[in-house]
């Protein structure tokens, strides 16, 4: 289930927590007794919707099909549940703009202590411009160490797929250290590539997105679909201001800590059952077939 930031707003920490027990709490024959389409069985896959979420500011609204897939966070529910302080560490590609207000790191940390007033969250940036993610998982040791974050998120994939890396060699690195972190129990949350008309025609770009769908889905951490969010947002605006490739990038730094911020908030109303990620539709043009990550060598 999913409550519009507004209602997580208004319910704060207490109402997060209780939204997510009560999904869990829902037994199998509550289907069969006419239960509402959110209260179906553990373990049954609830469609993410298909229309614009409200929730959003209006120039960052997407449905929830095309903004996210869903998995556990279960250590940023327990630093919740305990009421202390949450720290994200952001890595890859940040955003930036004009002043330190405008930057994503800022907006993310804004965005997630609205979400979650009981709390302090505390968001450290180590993100490097034009970093790989074999580079970003050399350093992520030391920074794991030093920082002792609740939760990572990366932005990947981009760099990779600009610098013609090896698919197959970037997939099984990616799930390499996605094992990494959640052995030493961090969550993550994984973001794909961003979007422009001409990257969406480059099949090797497009190889890389599906790369990561498949280790998001394999390892089950939730996934923001940044490169689907920001096509389908370029494709809303035909027909009014057709935006060009910096307005799209703008915009796209912009609704990035939102998006985020979304994705991580639903996905801590999953059920703490064992089960698998709830997806939405795969991204297209990127067909449903993923590049292969191969097993990971330790």
């Amino acid at each position: 289930m999913a409550l519009p930031l507004p209602q997580v707003l208004r319910y704060g920490l207490t109402g997060i927590l209780a939204a997510g027990l009560a999904a869990a709490a829902v037994p199998p024959s509550a289907a069969a007794q006419g239960a509402a389409p959110s209260e179906k069985p553990v373990g049954a896959e609830i469609p993410l919707p298909d229309t614009p979420d409200a929730s959003l500011s209006p120039e960052c609204r997407v449905p929830g099909s095309k903004l996210y897939t869903l998995a556990k966070l279960r250590g940023v529910k327990k630093a919740l549940k305990e009421h202390r302080s949450v720290h994200v560490l952001s890595i890859g590609s940040t955003s930036g703009g004009l002043g330190a207000a405008a930057n994503y790191p800022v907006k993310l940390e804004t965005a997630l202590e609205q979400s979650f007033p009981d709390v302090t969250v505390d968001v450290d940036s180590r993100g490097l411009s034009g970093e790989i993610a074999y580079g970003a998982a050399e350093r992520l040791r030391n920074m794991v160490a030093e920082i002792e974050p609740d939760l990572v998120v990366w932005q990947v994939g981009s760099n990779d797929a600009l610098a013609r890396v090896d698919v197959e060699a970037f997939a099984a690195s990616l799930a390499d250290t996605v094992d990494w972190i959640k052995s030493h129990g961090i969550d993550i949350v994984l973001v794909d590539p961003q979007y422009t008309a001409s990257l969406a025609k480059d099949d090797y770009y497009n190889e890389f997105v599906r790369a990561i769908q498949k280790v998001a889905a394999a390892r089950q951490v939730p996934l923001v679909l940044r490169f689907e969010a920001m096509r389908y947002l370029a494709g809303a605006s035909k027909g009014t201001l057709p935006m060009s490739g910096f307005r799209l990038a703008d915009l796209g730094s912009r609704c990035m800590a939102e998006h985020v911020t979304r994705a991580i908030t639903v996905s801590l109303l999953q059920p703490d059952v064992t089960g698998t990620p709830t997806p939405g539709p795969a991204p297209s043009p990127p067909s449903q077939s993923a590049a292969s990550a191969g097993p990971v060598a330790k």
